[in-house]
């Protein structure tokens, strides 16, 4: 087993452990620490879409929530609330994005060396290796995540987390 320090970003990270690659390896599985839950259905629902030819492909599940786009209020709005609704995105359409991310490894080493040209706005502005494989263009197959693999990043994450492990019922959650 190789172990490789992560860097600074999310991107960092990825690119330290893309170097680190056996040079015959041809295709990788991108996961975050934050989603320790996921069940292993998943990362096989991954890895098969990568088997069947996706360059690119990730875990999703349909959101449930309205999800509304808005900008800052201005003149006399802002007095009223930071905020005013622009519109409001279709929820039939949109979709949660979890990992494990599937990639065809030169796709994603392909992303990442573009994405080395980005100042530090565009740079911030990407939130997983999917969108930058998006960003060339490349197709992004998606299969179905799990609710069980819920991001941890809140304390209150973390109590749930904790919560869904105790008991009878905890290891069925994780094997689910």
């Amino acid at each position: 087993m190789t172990i490789i320090d992560g860097g600074a970003s999310r991107a960092e990270s990825v690119r330290a452990a893309l170097a680190a690659l056996l040079p015959a390896t041809a295709a990788v599985l991108v996961h975050d620490a934050a989603r320790a839950l996921a069940p292993e259905a998943v990362f096989h629902r991954v890895a098969h879409a990568l088997r069947a030819g996706a360059l690119a492909v990730i875990p999703v599940i349909p959101v449930v929530d309205t999800v509304k786009t808005v900008e800052p209020s201005t003149g006399d709005g802002a007095a009223i609330a930071p905020e005013i609704v622009t519109g409001t995105a279709p929820r039939e359409s949109l979709r949660a994005v979890q990992t494990p991310q599937g990639f065809d490894l030169a796709t994603l080493r392909r992303a990442h060396e573009a994405a080395a040209a980005f100042d530090a706005g565009q740079a911030a502005a990407v939130t997983d290796d999917a969108m930058l494989v998006e960003l060339l263009g490349v197709p992004v197959h998606a299969v179905r995540g799990a609710s069980q693999s819920l991001k941890i990043t809140t304390p209150l994450d973390l109590i749930i987390a904790e919560g869904l492990l105790e008991g009878p019922l905890g290891v069925r959650w994780v094997e689910g």
